[in-house]
């Protein structure tokens, strides 16, 4: 079993309003090749074997502390999709909201501003898996490959209650 790490904030999860949002998996590297397509994974930077790893054994963590989720919404970049897959945690969909803007931060405020509605939106119990610039521009706090943050909607945003990591 991988090291559980500093971060286990278990108990957040039971905090009225708790959502979880989570940074893809392990997946060496910084941003996508210059010839990405968001259809072809083989052009994209993708999980490696302990990322898939790392995302298995989150997802049984979670599943062994009896949380689940309704909807996993995930990017819709591979790294992000299969992260989500391996958790086993809920139904996996795509919300663009949650694509990466690494390389365009143009769309920062519109995607952030997306994905704060879709989490107004929704009655369901989230959880949302994306990428590092998107958990950012959302909380105001950077997030290691696979960490979990466990956050609150509030009228200005989201508030981080606690985080999860478990090391690939």
């Amino acid at each position: 079993m991988p090291d559980v790490g500093q971060a286990n904030d278990w108990d957040a999860f039971s905090e009225p309003g708790a959502i979880a949002i989570m940074r893809h998996a392990l997946a060496p590297g910084i941003g996508d090749p210059p010839e990405f397509t968001i259809d072809d994974c083989d052009t994209q930077r993708n999980l490696d074997e302990r990322g898939r790893a790392q995302a298995t054994a989150i997802g049984a963590a979670l599943r062994e502390k009896g949380i689940s989720f309704d909807v996993v919404f995930t990017s819709q970049w591979c790294r992000t999709r299969e992260t989500a897959e391996l958790l086993e945690i809920g139904p996996v969909t795509a919300a663009p909201s949650l694509n990466s803007f690494f390389a365009d931060f143009s769309t920062q405020d519109q995607q952030t501003a997306e994905t704060n509605a879709l989490i107004a939106e929704t009655d369901d119990r989230l959880m949302l898996v994306t990428h590092q610039v998107n958990i950012s521009a959302l909380t105001g706090q950077g997030t290691r490959s696979g960490e979990v943050l466990i956050i609150r909607p509030t009228v200005n945003g989201v508030q981080v209650l606690g985080s999860i990591l478990i090391q690939p």
